[in-house]
């Protein structure tokens, strides 16, 4: 095992040279990296949001608005199906919890039994002798549905942020409604814009002054929404009427982008085959007609249907539409609409003084650790500790380096694991001289004893690696922020620790017994 043929210590050597390589640009400020040329690596360690500051928020999703929108889309529908099929009714609306509807006639019971199962899929019907019909959830329904809102705003609010730039955020449930977002390093606008984009056409038979002013009623089939473009005082420029039936949603958006439009800036937008249909037929079929582009219960355009848009692909535009707003608007379209309002519940700031005392309190206690472990590895082994103390120190430029080139997220307990692994790195480096003095005990001569000690010790030290690496593999995939972090360090740590002591402390070993020579060995 004491043999080296050249390649093998050239890979070696080459190991060593790039790993600290990769971990120099952790030792220099950023400012001198930017002088630097582009050929040499920038990478420095990302640090978490408790080492160099940034924003926490917890957020809470909107259950309960999204049951209220499906029970009056569900409403809607069994408006629209009923009077497809015939169906005589009455007292049709949301109350509570649930959609109510009267069926006049005890014989079109059985009609509107399997009319109400086609619209209200996945939704519990009871249907009376006295035909009063009741459509809701069930709490199982409720559960569900909870998850899966959770769940989608996650993937959707992970989007968002990653379009901005933003290094490594934690986007992480916490309860059964509430989403934990931490952003290290400055701060965000919260993501509480729904981005719910509709495209509903205008009623133009009920005057929004006279709804307003409360002498005209307002139709059940319509809401009354005001324009995004505000004045000086921020109240809505005009409001509008708006039919609650959906031409084409969000949903159907493949594309959304920031351009220019006769010098003004406007947002271009493309549906997929479904929503190109959908938005052509509509449009095909009421030339004429105003239609109105809502976006979060918002007017942003409501232009008249000139003729009939078959391309699938259309623009955005308004008098307040600005370029920033344009970029905005764009992102938000292309990372989808957040299924449920999402409120903030608790916002706090990180400060970066906070992380800078940390990351000085870390680095301390990893100094002193690095040089307790080498005046011991000194005291107990002399020269052999000497090469276990070069390993250690490559061992600690390896780890630094790959956590730079894989911009993995460091934070305080990671500084942990770096300690940790610091600490457990000589344990093979103990195991490998202590088997050497037991040969050298036996009889053996230096180089036999040396070979014999690396050869022997090999297996326990790749077994009790390899249980430690499977433990914190473990502790990355289950657990969470923290845990995974001390988990990403203290892997990658286990894996250059090996390398250093096994290979590295063996190669300075067998070029000093070639070299030396020695009649006996200083251990």
């Amino acid at each position: 095992m004491m043999n080296f043929p050249r390649w093998k210590v050239l890979v070696v050597v080459a190991i060593c040279a790039i790993g600290t390589l990769l971990a120099l640009p952790n030792f220099v400020s950023r400012t001198t990296l930017d002088t630097l040329p582009d050929w040499l690596p920038h990478n420095q360690v990302t640090l978490g949001l408790d080492l160099q500051g940034g924003q926490h928020l917890l957020m809470g999703v909107e259950v309960e608005s999204v049951i209220v929108e499906r029970l009056n889309n569900v409403a809607d529908g069994v408006r629209t199906a009923f009077r497809e099929a015939g169906i005589a009714y009455t007292d049709l609306g949301v109350v509570g919890d649930a959609v109510h509807v009267t069926v006049t006639k005890t014989a079109d019971l059985d009609k509107a039994r399997e009319v109400l199962q086609e619209v209200g899929i996945g939704m519990q019907i009871d249907v009376g002798d006295d035909g009063k019909v009741v459509l809701n959830y069930t709490d199982a329904d409720r559960v569900a549905l909870m998850r899966d809102l959770v769940q989608r705003s996650i993937e959707i609010i992970r989007r968002r942020v990653d379009e901005l730039g933003t290094t490594e955020p934690s986007i992480q449930r916490q309860g059964d409604d509430r989403i934990v977002i931490q952003i290290p390093g400055g701060s965000i606008v919260p993501p509480t814009t729904q981005a719910q984009m509709t495209f509903r056409f205008v009623d133009e038979t009920v005057p929004a002054e006279g709804v307003r002013a409360g002498s005209i009623p307002l139709p059940n089939t319509a809401e009354l929404l005001p324009s995004q473009e505000t004045d000086a005082q921020g109240n809505p420029l005009r409001w509008y009427v708006v039919n609650k039936r959906v031409i084409v949603s969000g949903e159907n958006l493949t594309d959304a982008q920031a351009t220019f439009q006769q010098n003004r800036p406007v947002v271009s937008f493309r549906f997929d085959s479904v929503g190109a249909k959908r938005f052509g037929d509509a449009t095909a079929q009421n030339i004429g007609r105003v239609f109105a582009i809502v976006l979060d219960n918002k007017v942003i355009s409501a232009p008249v249907i000139r003729s009939a848009i078959l391309g699938g692909s259309g623009i955005i535009e308004g008098g307040n539409i600005t370029v920033e707003s344009a970029n905005d608007l764009a992102l938000l379209l292309r990372a989808g609409a957040l299924p449920a309002p999402l409120t903030v519940l608790e916002e706090r700031t990180v400060g970066a003084d906070l992380g800078a005392d940390s990351i000085a309190a870390g680095t301390n206690a990893s100094i002193i650790a690095l040089i307790l472990i080498a005046v011991a590895m000194l005291a107990l082994y002399g020269l052999f500790g000497v090469f276990a103390n070069i390993a250690l120190i490559l061992n600690g430029l390896l780890l630094l380096g790959a956590l730079s080139a894989l911009q993995a997220t460091l934070t305080l307990p990671g500084i942990a694991g770096i300690a940790l692994t610091l600490g457990m790195a000589v344990d093979a480096n103990v195991l490998v001289f202590e088997r050497i003095r037991e040969e050298i005990r036996n009889g053996r001569g230096p180089v036999t004893a040396v070979d014999a000690g690396y050869r022997e010790a090999l297996n326990t030290i790749i077994d009790a690696n390899l249980t430690t690496l499977i433990s914190t593999l473990i502790l990355f995939m289950f657990g969470s922020g923290p845990v995974r972090g001390f988990a990403i360090t203290l892997s990658i740590g286990i894996v250059t620790s090996v390398f250093t002591a096994v290979v590295v402390a063996r190669l300075i070993t067998a070029i000093y017994l070639r070299r030396a020579r020695p009649q006996a060995l200083p251990i």
